[in-house]
């Protein structure tokens, strides 16, 4: 197993109890997967069939997981999700689907529910088959067990390198009624947008129906998920799931009475994408990307990537070197309108070029000190449009290549 790395030194510095929601309890159990002396499954179980959305990667080598949860979501409904850490079940062929099929029918049997309201996911090393039945006889007894407070403990069973568990919650009124949305998430490496190496699930008792948890995860998911990277890299496992356990009175995601609780959703996904940046394998600086006056959002979102993602601009972070050439570098190559005589670069508050030249007057000390701060906001105004989007990066450091040079052995 990969020696284990310490905690990211930008992990939150508290983190939030989860409170209970009514209609789910959960569980987690030590079934030797990959990992010795810790856990490495989790389940979620709810009262009655749930309702349910899910974004699922765009990776065109989907695991077997990812295949089983888009089969079953058109229903709309769940009962039980398995989740297990240390073996991803992707690339694993007809056995890979056969672990699948076994998992699942396990974990129905054990929550008395059809088949097709159970959900699935894997994460860890690709290419290696998974033994189902080493969940043989934990479900149950997960099932059994859980407990409506168990969400810190689930969210560390199913972290791979990641180095800290990742919650989040809110609380939001509904027509005067309060609402929980709670929310937790793994995600280290092979991280980039669509929708990185990473396994969301988002729980609320708020009354909307599936429709509505679609609408909202899907444009959420545009400027959370999708929106961070660390490595460029999309896996072929990320699965956001959604789940309501209330009863679905609220069916038009345009309903004005749920404003609140969109904004609140979209904040935990917000809160739990800004986690996974923060622990960026190796991670020691957070960039905060801001593109404007792009001709339209996707040039503006696909320029900010290309910033994000370049290994030259993420080494230059690390090295906290205000390279802002290789600002312009990956902004050229990014295959969207721009104009060298029209850009404008800031790190921070210091604009460091402006049509098409260095600043006058800049500063390079200023601009030194500005690096060694734990996070840097590298702005781009392009200057052709209106349009505008923020990414967020990590730096690429050594502890990076150690992580996953060691990753398998």
């Amino acid at each position: 197993m990969a020696k284990s790395s310490p905690v990211s030194p930008l992990a939150p510095k508290q983190v939030p109890v989860l409170p209970p929601i009514k209609g789910v309890t959960l569980a987690t159990a030590e079934a030797g997967i990959k990992y010795k002396g810790r856990t490495d499954v989790m389940a979620m179980i709810f009262d009655k069939p749930a309702a349910v959305a899910g974004v699922f990667t765009k990776s065109k080598c989907p695991s077997a997981p990812v295949d089983l949860c888009r089969a079953h979501l058109p229903k709309g409904r769940a009962k039980i999700l398995v989740v297990n850490s240390g073996n991803a079940n992707a690339f694993t062929g007809k056995k890979g689907a056969a672990a699948t099929k076994l998992t699942a029918e396990i974990a129905a049997k054990a929550a008395n529910c059809d088949f097709d309201e159970v959900y699935l996911s894997s994460t860890g090393v690709i290419g290696e088959p998974l033994d189902a039945t080493k969940f043989e006889g934990h479900i149950e007894k997960m099932v059994q067990n859980a407990s409506p407070d168990a969400w810190l403990q689930s969210a560390q069973a199913i972290m791979t390198t990641d180095t800290f568990a990742k919650v989040a919650t809110q609380q939001v009124e509904i027509d005067g009624k309060t609402y929980t949305v709670n929310g937790m998430a793994k995600g280290a490496g092979m991280i980039a947008p669509d929708m990185a190496t990473m396994l969301a699930y988002i729980v609320t008792d708020a009354p909307v129906s599936a429709a509505v948890l679609q609408n909202y995860l899907t444009q959420s998911t545009e400027t959370t998920f999708n929106a961070v990277t660390v490595d460029g890299d999309t896996s072929t496992s990320d699965t956001l799931l959604a789940f309501a356990t209330g009863p679905a009175d609220y069916t038009n995601p345009e309903d004005k009475k749920l404003v609140a609780f969109k904004s609140a959703f979209h904040d935990v996904l917000h809160n739990l994408a800004m986690q996974i940046i923060r622990d960026g394998e190796g991670i020691r600086k957070v960039m905060r990307i801001e593109v404007e006056g792009a001709t339209s959002k996707a040039a503006a979102k696909k320029i900010a990537m290309s910033i994000a993602n370049s290994p030259l601009v993420k080494t230059a972070v690390a090295g906290e070197d205000a390279n802002w050439g290789r600002i312009v570098m990956a902004v050229g190559k990014a295959g969207e309108p721009a104009d060298r005589d029209r850009l404008q670069i800031r790190f921070g508050d210091i604009v460091v070029a402006r049509d098409g030249e260095r600043e006058e007057g800049y500063s390079e000390e200023a601009c030194a000190a500005y690096m060694k701060n734990d996070e840097i906001v590298i702005g781009v105004d392009i200057g052709l449009g209106s349009e505008r989007f923020t990414a967020w990066g990590c730096d690429l450091t050594k502890e990076y290549v150690e992580i996953n040079g060691d990753y398998r052995s």
